[in-house]
């Protein structure tokens, strides 16, 4: 832009500045503006009174609405107001331009803008190039009036009498359908030569789009595309509503996307893939199927966080207080989150860990998960791998695929907003496979920190950076995980909760929900410790919490009701009155009972939902040396059945058995709750046990159960769920435990109050367990028959 020296001043120095949004006014034109804002029309009334002569500057972004925010285009118009009237749309003020100007400074914004300006003057130029240049324009000028219904045949007229090239511009240049930032772009042409350079430009792009827009009407007319046809429809009813001022959007949809690519932080490789989509989307027609498609992609590629990234909480103290708030005990897990957190501290490139929450439905595991979200100041997002079948759930479709889309991975960081979540990828043991591929093995790369950082999803086409984010899986029970997979995680065991923590937790979280959430006032109801002792005891018998909160949920049920009927007293719940809301106990204890006889022992088991007591029972009948096992017996377990028959009938004299005791006799064991299978060779001990008792007619001692493999030669091996087991047959009111010896060192992770509670008896040989088991002799020895 050039501006001539200091002119000659053939106007006021200081002028008042009204904004206009639509338009750039030119010189010797006449527009009519519609005035709404109070402060202009406070502006046209002082210029009314005085010469009438104003500046009018476009402003720079017409979807500001704050006034104080608007800013304008140094170059505007000065003009002169020729009418002001009311008309029932508003006020319409009608202007005529007289000349260019420049805003040199704004000197006061109250009531309205004034401002010191200086006149532009053109920078004139003569001769055959000039004229032949106009010419060129008056044919352009007549080609786009004859393509356009709405414009005049007069205007050519008008055109043909203006000898002078920089009036012609201006009155060409504001008879067409410009964008406005065009029309500023020619305001701001001093030169003449170069704005009649660059109307030829503008009436050249004009006529090829009136020429398409006329090929496509034919062809509407008569019938031949019905896709085009909508798509000329659609420009027709764009045009219509931005004539009536409904569209205030005048930036294309490819300058919408590339103004977010201007502004979106893309790693380096990102930025190359999404350059070189944006140009392929600008090529296509927006009626085409790979346009969405292509669309899609880059919304994509816009919305996910390459390089967004939330800050730690390193505040050690701050994170134990939260995860202490939200869960009781967890001293394990609790300390390996602070530990993490440390190291992050000290070393903030550290790899976060891959950590796999293991242990029965109801221990905590997904909520774990989210305060440890919190206490690191990170999103929080999971997703359930339950009964996912399909390798592109976690990889992602190709885009070849109608309907393709991200795995889940990328679409729980989109969602995150953030690199770094702490992202749950809840059930990864009930992952399944079929032809659709194996969801286990795609993970592999997503839970492996040497790898993750490179992850490549197969929508995407481009690696993304998982590093940063820290992955938590949960599981009930780790056998089902592929060993590869499970390699990459470090496990944390939840075991159940022992009577005590139950209690504690159902104090301080569990009844105060369930008391809110029925619409019940927390000063209102009060549990009594014994009312919580017997739900535990007689009504659930679990590892986890959830039947516990079922439980105390039935309560509230019960007391919303009184409530709604208009009691208004301070319900006190205890262990007399529980059964007026959950009914009779569904528990009872018949330990001793049941083991009274000869031939019944106590087992233990590991269970996915956490450790249980089993009944072994054994009896004799006349029979052909058959051995029956009964109870959905797994093959394992039959086979130490089988060891203790073996072992048995190798001992007998040692035993004080008959040596042909299993001569003309068949035995039957079974294990009850026949419809749950059972398998595993822990019950080993116990099932030798029961035998001995049946055939010696010497019942065990009661409140008393075991667990172990037992070997011909009566060797006790050691077994695993010690915890879920002890923890189990605490709950079932066992008082004495027969462990492996080598299994000692497992009571390190059992709470010391459930310790004292318990008598442990640690075996090596079957003739210590079968010491510790019996009560003294009752009967004499089987005799032979």
């Amino acid at each position: 832009m050039e501006k001539t020296d200091k002119p000659e001043l053939n106007y006021p120095e200081i002028m008042p500045v009204l904004p206009v949004r639509d338009t750039a006014i030119f010189p010797m034109i006449i527009v009519p503006l519609m005035i709404k804002d109070d402060d202009n029309i406070n502006l046209i009334d002082d210029a009314l009174k005085g010469d009438k002569l104003i500046i009018v500057a476009m402003v720079k972004d017409k979807k500001k609405k704050d006034k104080d925010l608007i800013k304008t285009y140094k170059i505007a118009t000065i003009c002169k107001i020729i009418k002001f009237t009311s008309e029932k749309e508003g006020r319409v003020l009608a202007v005529q331009g007289l000349s260019r100007a420049n805003i040199d400074e704004i000197i006061s914004e109250h009531p309205y803008k004034q401002a010191r300006i200086t006149e532009l003057k053109n920078i004139e130029h003569s001769g055959k190039e000039i004229d032949s240049q106009m010419t060129d324009i008056w044919i352009l000028f007549k080609q786009i009036v004859n393509l356009s219904p709405h414009l005049a045949n007069e205007l050519v007229k008008i055109s043909l009498h203006i000898d002078q090239p920089g009036p012609l511009a201006d009155m060409i240049t504001s008879t067409l359908k410009l964008d406005r930032k065009k029309k500023q772009e020619m305001l701001e042409t001093l030169d003449v030569k170069k704005r009649l350079e660059k109307l030829n430009l503008f009436l050249n792009e004009e006529i090829q789009f009136k020429s398409m827009g006329k090929e496509l009407q034919e062809e509407v007319e008569m019938g031949l595309d019905q896709s085009k046809r909508e798509y000329y429809l659609k420009e027709q009813l764009k045009t219509i509503k931005e004539k009536l001022g409904m569209d205030q959007s005048e930036i294309s949809e490819i300058e919408e996307l590339q103004e977010k690519f201007d502004e979106k932080d893309l790693p380096k490789d990102a930025r190359k893939v999404v350059n070189k989509e944006l140009k392929r989307l600008s090529k296509m027609q927006p009626i085409s199927p790979e346009y969405t498609v292509s669309r899609t992609y880059l919304d994509w590629f816009f919305d996910l966080p390459w390089l967004d990234s939330t800050d730690d909480m390193l505040d050690i103290k701050q994170a134990e207080k939260i995860l202490h708030q939200h869960h009781y005990n967890l001293e394990k897990i609790k300390q390996r989150i602070l530990e993490y957190l440390s190291v992050r501290k000290l070393n903030p490139a550290h790899k976060g860990p891959i950590l796999c929450f293991t242990g029965p439905p109801g221990t905590g595991k997904t909520s774990l998960g989210r305060s440890i979200a919190e206490a690191l100041g990170r999103k929080f997002i999971r997703i359930s791998l339950g009964g996912v079948r399909d390798e592109a759930e976690i990889r992602g479709h190709r885009r070849t695929y109608v309907g393709a889309l991200p795995g889940r991975i990328i679409q729980g960081l989109k969602k995150a907003g953030s690199n770094n979540p702490v992202f749950m990828l809840d059930e990864i043991d009930k992952l399944g496979t079929d032809f659709r591929g194996d969801p286990a093995s795609a993970l592999l790369e997503v839970l492996d920190p040497e790898q993750n950082f490179s992850f490549a999803d197969h929508y995407l086409e481009l690696e993304f950076d998982l590093s940063k984010v820290m992955f938590i899986t949960t599981a009930n029970q780790l056998d089902p995980i592929p060993s590869p997979l499970l390699d990459r995680m470090e496990v944390l065991e939840l075991v159940g909760y022992t009577e005590d923590e139950k209690i504690n937790i159902a104090t301080r979280f569990l009844i105060k929900r369930q008391i809110i959430e029925h619409g019940l006032a927390i000063k209102k109801v009060l549990f009594r410790k014994s009312a919580i002792r017997k739900i535990i005891r007689g009504y659930t018998r679990e590892a986890g919490l959830r039947n516990m909160e079922r439980e105390i949920g039935s309560v509230c049920r019960g007391l919303a009701r009184r409530v709604a009927e208009g009691a208004k007293d301070k319900f006190i719940i205890t262990d007399k009155n529980i059964h007026e809301f959950l009914g009779n106990p569904k528990f009872t204890s018949d330990l001793q009972t049941r083991t009274s006889i000869p031939g019944v022992a106590i087992g233990m088991a590991w269970t996915a939902s956490g450790g249980d007591i089993l009944f072994v029972e054994a009896t004799m009948m006349p029979g052909q040396k058959s051995l029956v096992l009964t109870g959905q017996l797994g093959e394992i377990m039959k086979e130490s059945a089988q060891t203790a028959l073996s072992y048995i009938r190798s001992n007998a004299k040692h035993l004080n058995i008959s040596d042909d005791f299993y001569q003309n006799h068949d035995l039957h064991i079974h294990v009850p709750a026949g419809a749950i299978p059972k398998d595993g060779p822990s019950a080993g001990i116990t099932i030798l046990t029961a035998l001995t008792s049946l055939l010696t007619s010497r019942s065990i001692k009661p409140q008393l159960s075991m667990t172990g493999e037992v070997t011909l030669r009566g060797a006790v091996l050691p077994v695993g769920g010690v915890k879920e087991k002890v923890l189990a047959a605490n709950r079932y009111g066992i008082k004495h435990i027969i462990l492996p010896h080598d299994n000692r060192r497992d009571l390190d992770d059992i709470p010391d109050k459930i310790k004292k509670q318990l008598n442990f008896y640690f075996v090596k040989q079957m003739d210590e367990v079968l010491k510790i088991a019996f009560n003294p002799i009752k009967k004499k020895l089987c005799k032979k028959t």
